[in-house]
């Protein structure tokens, strides 16, 4: 059971009782911290002036749901969340250290609050600077995992003065082992441990590629990336260190998985990512993980997993098999363990279940989805290419047999041509006629609409992945459909919903997605998809677009959300048109998706795009 202790230096505390139940907070972050180390399993996150959870002692498991400052004046009782105006400050750009700057909307107090994790150990840190010009107690709203909030005293503070202090908030399996690392965290001090804590991620930052643009941002991308990894259970990386909406359970409740989960899919685009800056080393480690943690005894994937593997979701996503093989074939795992052990499996479970998908890549709908068959086909061919490699030549031979004729029929199973026209691809069709007008529910809605009126830019997976080339028709054609349906140009540069009809969002009046009302929003990693479609076609003017869009769309924090709001009105002051919104932020595919992006860019190529593919397919188009 985790232990956690709150300890105060430089000021006096006592327990002053139980407060309201503890709801989950908010998902928007614009903070995220831990140390470089492995030493140190505890992971921060900030929102709302305050800080929100931490993780402990693995990256999937929250045990604190906030902290923040109550100030008592007389018989007022302020919070930092409501009555302040927050401001955040990343005060070292090659660092997750992050302060938060919290004035009172009265104007009679400042609250400053530094946030690092000890390198050495389980804590995390924060320097607290008060200014007030009233008579004032201030008091801390502690809300730890399963339990209600505790209100705890830091000493009265006289007027006109200013009052500085370190908190620590310890973890270990022990009240005594708790205690006894804050204790150690403040004997050594915030300022040698935040010296240490930086030098980590300045020694990290050093090593990454400059760009003629966005340098800040990239860097913090990478951070986050990095930060993602468990560091127990090396190579799992969450997809996002929050839970949308702060939904998922009541209060006080033990945690569902949330964001906080690991998807082969994601943990793909962070691989890429990796690999990209010339980070093979933890690429590897991340497809080591997919293989020795994640996998199967069939050769599949779970939808989602817990850090250590333990399945969440039960369905099947095709491109979540596959694409593990193709960074198989980009980090040229040849071995024979490798090729016997993970990826033969995976690829025979490809050949045996596909091309139809249990769950496209949305986790939605079952059927024939263009960039479900994309990753199969790609996967199939860099397993065949692995295959020869091992001298395999009747597995590389079923796998190419089975590729190409995947590939020759993905038009037939997923264009519609209605009216004679040239046609478009679908979003996804339930079986292998995209014509035959069946109908489709939206997934968390009750709308049914036919499958024929549903697209989306899943299409462009087939560019990527080196399936199609950019210039071919039918991908023109479906390009300028999806932009007259789905595209929106916001104040940051043009985004997409994930398809038409999506629920997946906001409600009308901009309240939490509740699963039944909602309106899906902008997803930011399209965009960046757009980019790498536009680097295939030649185009790197509107490919820097593209990536001055998502650097755009981060918030304060250097945070890309999974979503952002997508219209000109605003139901409440906290969505903005093209700033993110209740979703999953920071998320670590749209983080990657930026990186990948800018590496493209720098390299005139699409990073991602396995040549043996593009070699057999798309470079006949």
């Amino acid at each position: 059971m985790t232990r956690i202790v709150l300890l105060i230096l430089l000021g006096c505390h006592e327990v002053m009782g139980q407060g309201a139940d503890a709801l989950w907070p908010t998902a928007a972050k614009n903070g995220f911290g831990t140390s470089n180390t492995i030493a140190s399993k505890v992971w921060f996150t900030l929102a709302d002036g305050v800080m929100t959870e931490v993780f402990y002692p693995t990256v999937d498991m929250p045990s604190v749901k906030s902290l923040q400052f109550l100030i008592v004046t007389g018989a007022q009782t302020e919070n930092e969340a409501e009555d302040t105006v927050h401001r955040l400050e990343v005060p070292n750009p090659a660092s997750l250290t992050f302060r938060q700057i919290n004035r009172a909307k009265s104007g009679a107090y400042t609250i400053t609050k530094t946030y690092i994790t000890d390198p050495r150990r389980n804590s995390v840190l924060i320097r607290v600077d008060f200014t007030t010009e009233i008579n004032a107690h201030l008091y801390i709203n502690y809300v730890p995992l399963s339990d209600k909030s505790v209100l705890m005293s830091n000493c009265g503070l006289p007027a006109l003065q200013r009052r500085q202090c370190t908190l620590a908030l310890g973890f270990g399996e022990t009240t005594a082992k708790a205690t006894a690392t804050a204790r150690a965290s403040l004997a050594r001090g915030f300022a040698a441990a935040m010296h240490e804590y930086e030098l980590g991620w300045q020694k990290y930052v050093a090593t990454l590629p400059p760009l003629e643009k966005h340098q800040r941002q990239f860097n913090m991308a990478a951070m986050v990336l990095k930060g993602l990894e468990d560091k127990t259970i090396r190579g799992a990386v969450i997809a996002s260190p929050s839970t949308p909406w702060g939904g998922g359970q009541k209060p006080n409740e033990p945690p569902v998985s949330g964001y906080h989960a690991v998807w082969a899919r994601d943990l793909y685009h962070v691989a890429t990512a990796f690999d990209a800056m010339g980070d093979r080393v933890t690429a590897n480690r991340l497809l080591n993980y997919l293989f020795r943690v994640q996998q199967k005894p069939d050769g599949s994937f779970p939808q989602n997993s817990w850090v250590d593997g333990r399945p969440i979701g039960n369905g099947v996503q095709m491109d979540q098999v596959a694409l593990p093989l193709v960074l198989a074939y980009q980090l040229r795992r040849n071995d024979r363990a490798s090729w016997l052990r993970h990826i033969k499996p995976a690829a025979d479970f490809i050949v045996r279940n596909g091309p139809r998908t249990d769950q496209d890549r949305w986790e939605e709908k079952s059927g024939y989805s263009p960039s479900s068959l994309a990753a199969q086909i790609a996967g199939l061919v860099c397993a065949a290419e692995i295959a020869k490699a091992n001298r395999d030549d009747l597995s590389a031979k079923r796998y190419l047999d089975t590729a190409d004729n995947w590939a020759q029929n993905v038009e037939k199973w997923t264009v519609t041509k209605p009216d004679g026209s040239s046609g478009y691809y679908l979003r996804i069709t339930a079986n292998d006629n995209p014509n035959d007008g069946a109908k489709m529910e939206i997934n968390s809605s009750s709308r049914v609409v036919d499958e024929r009126k549903i697209v989306d830019a899943g299409f462009l997976e087939l560019v990527r992945l080196g399936i199609k080339g950019p210039r071919d028709p039918l991908i023109v054609e479906s390009l300028k459909l999806i932009d007259q349906l789905i595209k929106v140009k916001t104040p940051a540069g043009d985004a997409w919903y994930r398809y038409n009809h999506d629920a997946y969002g906001e409600t009308p009046n901009g309240g939490k997605y509740d699963g039944r009302n909602g309106v899906g929003r902008l997803w930011t990693l399209l965009t960046g998809e757009r980019g790498e479609y536009e680097v295939a076609a030649g185009d790197l003017t509107s490919a820097r677009q593209r990536l001055d869009t998502l650097a755009g769309f981060a918030n304060d924090g250097l945070m890309i959300p999974e979503q952002v709001w997508d219209r000109e009105k605003s139901p409440t002051p906290n969505l903005r048109f093209g700033a993110g919104t209740g979703s999953a932020t920071p998320l670590a595919w749209s983080m990657a998706q930026f990186i990948r992006l800018a590496m493209s860019i720098e390299r005139g190529r699409n990073v991602e795009t396995p040549g043996v593919v593009w070699k057999r397919y798309g470079q006949r188009g």
